[in-house]
Parts: structure tokens; sequence; C-alpha cells
């Protein structure tokens, strides 16, 4: 079969979304509330063209040409080599009202439509954008006499050889069924305004004929230098051949609770109160990837790089050195500002350019709280958990739960179906000191150790003692002595745990 050309429209994105970009030689309709980004993207299409040595014209139909470079100008742009029209029906109203013959709107709308053409047969472009169809409707004000107009910039256009972006009112548009089946294809962009945050952009193409393009919505967001679109995650779409093996920790007792150590290509979550140890488990495993020459990625959402970095040296686990090298990329995300489609694209970033082994997200508590209104994040969860998998990515969910000590701690998202491997740390209460604990509760690639070791962090770094085996308790915060063990003494409990 013949492969047909596409015109790309400039956004990576958006490319990838269109499987390739648009047939050429099509009108398609972009449609939008006003400010979510019709005009920027049109012009990103229209650069596109003259990148490619392509003639490009915009017609102006509701904005001047200096609201249109003032675009430009924002996003680093010029529009030299882009043929610019600008047409103005208010300099023609008072010749419509002296006929006496014909409707205002008949004269208004054929001369417009006359003065497009003329603009057009001058320049011959290849790509063209008409900014924006409300005009041309209000003109019109008859939806026959619309749909005839329509109809013939179509047939007009597809014989030229040009490619066309018609933009309009999403409102409007979207009520106009007739418009949208003349349309070669549909995009329709919206702006959402949730309770707290900036406002969120999104992208979805309704139709798209011949081609098998990705559906659904795909965050979207406007930055200088333009329209960034984030292709919605299909992992089936990324099933690559990855190497086995486990992971160390560099800590034997840690090691050993987990049967030898995480398994690459999977996912552990880290569960337990706040600052129980959660978060510097999970940054010994980071160092321990780094030492063996490996590279980690690091995404804090609940304290700032520096507080982490600075708290790890604290400890001992000096990561600092490794973030200088480049073996270790810690970034820092506003959950408020950061949509799911622009995480994940930082995400296959790391693991597509910096070949990552393991990632760590800290803690999914702050990205899911900062995100209440989006009801489909736990499917979101499991579409990047299955990508990163399949690239082999062992990864660490950190989650911290409700609550201090006993039985009535709280997970705020249930992820724990997810995990391959669930670790939880626990506070508990022995002489009147507060001690910690950590034990596997689950491990699906194979066996692990069942006890409960204590477990300390100092300035020598983490240290984990040997079983608690003459214990009982240790998960409800109250543990007992267990005097059926023969020896018992709990000075091992003392506080004294050994790493090894």
């Amino acid at each position: 079969m013949k492969q047909r050309e596409v015109a790309t429209t400039g956004i990576p994105g958006l490319d990838d979304v269109l499987s390739g970009g648009l047939p050429k030689n099509r009108i398609y309709l972009v449609m939008g509330d006003p400010g979510v980004g019709k005009t920027t993207l049109g012009l990103h299409f229209l650069l596109e063209g003259q990148r490619l040595g392509e003639r490009t014209l915009y017609i102006g139909l509701s904005e001047t040409r200096d609201e249109i470079e003032d675009v430009a100008v924002s996003h680093g742009w010029s529009l030299d080599g882009i043929d610019m029209f600008e047409y103005s029906a208010a300099s023609r109203l008072g010749d419509a009202d002296d006929s006496t013959l014909f409707h205002p709107s008949e004269i208004e709308l054929g001369e417009a439509t006359r003065t497009m053409i003329r603009e057009v047969e001058r320049v011959s472009p290849q790509r063209v954008v008409i900014d924006s169809l409300a005009e041309l409707r209000l003109l019109a004000q008859s939806p026959l006499r619309y749909r005839r107009q329509i109809l013939a910039l179509k047939e007009y256009f597809t014989g030229r050889q040009s490619t066309v972006l018609l933009l309009d009112d999403k409102e409007v548009a979207s009520g106009d069924m007739q418009l949208l089946t003349l349309a070669h294809g549909v995009i329709l962009l919206e702006q959402l305004s949730p309770t707290y945050g900036a406002e969120r952009r999104r992208v979805r193409v309704s139709k798209l004929r011949g081609v098998k393009y990705r559906g659904g919505f795909h965050d979207m967001s406007i930055r200088t230098g333009g329209l960034a679109v984030f292709p919605r995650l299909v992992a089936a779409e990324h099933r690559t051949g990855v190497r086995r093996g486990c992971l160390p920790s560099g800590i034997a007792a840690i090691d050993a609770l987990l049967g030898g150590g995480i398994d690459r290509g999977t996912s552990t979550l880290i569960l337990g109160p706040a600052g129980s140890g959660k978060s510097t488990l999970a940054t010994q495993y980071v160092l321990a990837a780094a030492e063996r020459g490996e590279n980690a990625a690091m995404f804090i959402f609940d304290e700032s790089r520096g507080t982490m970095l600075g708290r790890s040296e604290a400890i001992g686990l000096d990561l600092q050195k490794h973030v200088e090298s480049g073996r270790v990329s810690a970034q820092q995300i506003d959950p408020a500002e950061v949509p799911p489609g622009e995480f994940v694209q930082l995400v296959r970033e790391q693991v597509e350019q910096r070949r990552i082994s393991v990632l760590v997200i800290d803690s999914l508590n702050g990205y899911v709280n900062a995100m209440p209104e989006e009801r489909f994040l736990t499917i979101h969860m499991h579409e990047l958990l299955t990508y990163l998998g399949q690239q082999g990515v062992a990864t660490l969910l950190v989650v911290a739960q409700h609550g201090l000590v006993g039985n009535s701690m709280m997970t705020p998202v249930d992820v724990s179906y997810l995990a391959d491997a669930v670790i939880l740390t626990r506070y508990f209460e022995l002489a009147g000191e507060i001690r910690k604990a950590v034990s596997v509760v689950k491990k699906r690639s194979g066996a692990h150790e069942k006890t409960i070791r204590p477990l300390a962090i100092g300035a020598d770094g983490v240290m984990v003692g040997p079983p608690l085996t003459e214990f009982h308790g240790v998960l409800s915060g109250t543990p007992m002595l267990d005097v059926n063990v023969p020896g018992v003494s709990g000075e091992k409990f003392a506080g004294n745990g050994s790493s090894q």
C-alpha cells in the first residue's frame, strides 16, 4: 500500500500521538477554549513547515498581526518567512450596510472568502492556518450558508495541495456536527481549573481518518518555547528484553530479609510512619547502585533536594559526590505544578536516556495528595510500574502511613497490590525508649525472610540487627518478652544492632 505523506506539527509529543503527523493536503479542525493554546499550535505548525522549506500562510480573522507577533516573541520565535495576512471586516461594514438588495452577511462573507482566496493564490502555500472560524460563522449568520462556505473552502484547498488548520472555539464547534464531519481530523484542546494549583491543559485527537492514532487525553503545557505534549503512556508499546538478577542494598541484614535483594524489573513498596527510616532505606539502594557504577534517579516530592542530600550526609550516606558526577539524578518535583503526564515524561527520559537501574519515588503521598481530582491515578501508576518493569528498572515507592504505633496504621493510597515486594517499617516502645523495626511482608519473585529485625539509623549509617526471636507483639507497638525462649535476655535489643 502507498505510504501517505504526513505534515509534522513541530510538537514531538503531538506527532507521537498522531503516529507521525497529519496526512498532507487535508483540512483539520483544532478547537478549544480561549487561552488553551490553539494559536500557539497553529504557529508551531507553520514554523515547522518553514523549517522544512515549505511555503506557509497565516490568515488572521480575529487577531491583529501585532498580537500574533507578540505571541511569537513570548516564545522566542521569529515569524520571518511566514506570510501573515490580517483580514479586517470592520473596514467593510459601511459598504455592506448601504446595500438594499442583499443581506449584509452575504456581502461580508463573500468578500472575506474572496480576499482569503486572493491571498492564497498569491502565496501558493503548502501549509495554511485560519484563525479563527468564529468570525466566518458570525458573518454567515446561517448554518446552511456557513456549511456551504466551509465545504467550498475544503474543496478549494484540497485541489491546491495544501494542508490547512482551522482554529475554532470549542463550545461552538463541538455542537456543530456538520463541521466535524467535513474535517479530515479533529484535535481538541482543553483547559481544566483544579481546586488548587495551576490550570491543567490536555489534548485529545477525536478523529483522524485513515490513521491509527493514540486515543485518550494527553497532558499538555504552554511554556517558553511553545507547546509541550506528553503522550499517554501505554506500557504494552515498550516491551523489551531485560536482564534479571538481584540488586543488593549494601547491608547484609536487609538483603537477607529480601532473600538476596530486590530484583531488577520489580517494584518495591516501603511502608511505615513518618520518620521510621523509609527514605533512608531507599537512599541506601540508590547509593549501592551508584557504588556499583550504575545510574539511578530520585524524584522527591516531600522535601527539598538540599534537605535530602544534607540528611543523607549526616548519616554517612555520601550521595553528593554521585549527584555531582551525574551517576545519580535527584529531581525535586512540585506536584501542584506538574501533571501526571509530564511526570511520566520525566521518568521516561531517565530510563531511555540515562539507562537507570534504580528509581525512587519519595513519596507517593505528596504526589497523590496534590492531585485529588485525578480519578484514575492508580491506573496511571499501574501503567508506569509496568513500563519500568519491562525496562528492567527496580522501582522503590515510599509511602507514609497515618499514625505512629499500634494496629491502626492507615495507608492513604492502596498500591500494595501493584508492588512486587513490600518492606514494612515500624515504631515500638521498649524500656521507655522508642525503637524501630523492619520486616518484609511480601515478595512475589521468591522466598524472603519472615522475621522482624531491629533498625537503627545513626552517624554511621543504617544498622540492622539479628531477628527478634525472643519478642512477640513488636508490630503492635508494645513488644513482650517471650519467656518460653531459652536464653532470653533482651540484651541484643538494647539498640546496638549490627548492620551485619
